[in-house]
């Protein structure tokens, strides 16, 4: 495999997601030891001809050379594109660009709430994407729509439980939502929406769970108390995995216990 030298990326190092492609890059042998860098750890130098506004929204790749910048999905094409020309030539044409653009951004705008990690306070430099409604939106509706499919037909395996509806499921869903949020009310808008975009990670992370079952069950009959069981040990994952949110965001601890409360809620609400 060929490599880029004397090329860095500069990466978010409290992006886990960040901090793990970009060790791969250097891994795999696409960039060179000195291939990846802390967006915190910028010299003064560095902070001359890198553009500090578009970095935390596009990753950056320094030309050590040249003192040349590029960003976002052109970074990444760029490291792949020198080992595999022919992906680099599929991805430069206009509509395929287009494209890679497109979701790249709804990634990095939503990578703080797809996968969050702990902030390094101690960073003058921090690399926090800017807030962006129209992207946030798109996530909370894209995580919506695959959580109300997904519920709709595990639903469907539970015997005990009446036929369902999308309708429904997505109300189950959306109303999660409104449901917690009203808990926030004293804190802003920012705060309310990136907690409902971690909200629905996690039930996005839940219906992931679900899915392997879902796809198994067309072809063999399990027990009931086994579909209910693996609906039960995913919603105490997703449990654990609210809570370790909530740190992270900072927010009331009481939160946990309202997503619980709401559940109860919507499980009587269904049985009668």
């Amino acid at each position: 495999m060929k490599t880029l030298e004397n090329q860095t990326l500069l990466y978010d190092e409290d992006c886990p997601l960040c901090s793990l492609y970009t060790t791969g890059f250097v891994k795999s042998g696409m960039l060179d030891e000195n291939g990846r860098k802390s967006y915190g750890q910028l010299s003064e130098e560095e902070q001359n001809f890198v553009d500090l506004k578009r970095a935390p929204n596009e990753i950056a790749l320094v030309d050590n050379k040249t003192k040349t910048v590029t960003y976002g999905i052109d970074s990444l094409i760029k490291v792949v594109g020198f080992s595999f020309p022919l992906i680099e030539k599929i991805t430069t044409i206009k509509p395929v660009h287009y494209i890679l653009k497109k979701i790249y951004s709804f990634v990095s705008y939503n990578r703080k709430v797809i996968i969050p990690g702990s902030v390094n306070e101690e960073n003058k430099l921090q690399c926090v994407p800017d807030f962006n409604y129209k992207y946030r939106f798109l996530f909370i509706a894209f995580a919506l729509t695959i959580t109300t499919f997904v519920l709709f037909g595990y639903s469907n395996l539970i015997p005990v439980l009446p036929k369902t509806s999308i309708v429904r499921e997505v109300a189950l869903a959306f109303g999660q939502i409104i449901f917690q949020s009203l808990f926030l009310l004293k804190f802003d808008k920012k705060t309310i929406m990136n907690y409902a975009g971690n909200l629905m990670t996690v039930s996005l992370m839940g219906s992931l769970i679900l899915v392997p079952i879902l796809i198994v069950s067309q072809f063999i009959n399990f027990p009931a108390i086994f579909i209910l069981g693996w609906f039960a040990i995913t919603v105490l994952i997703m449990f654990t995995e609210h809570i370790r949110r909530i740190k992270i965001l900072k927010l009331p601890h009481y939160l946990c216990y309202t997503w619980v409360l709401y559940r109860i809620l919507a499980l009587t609400l269904i049985l009668n």
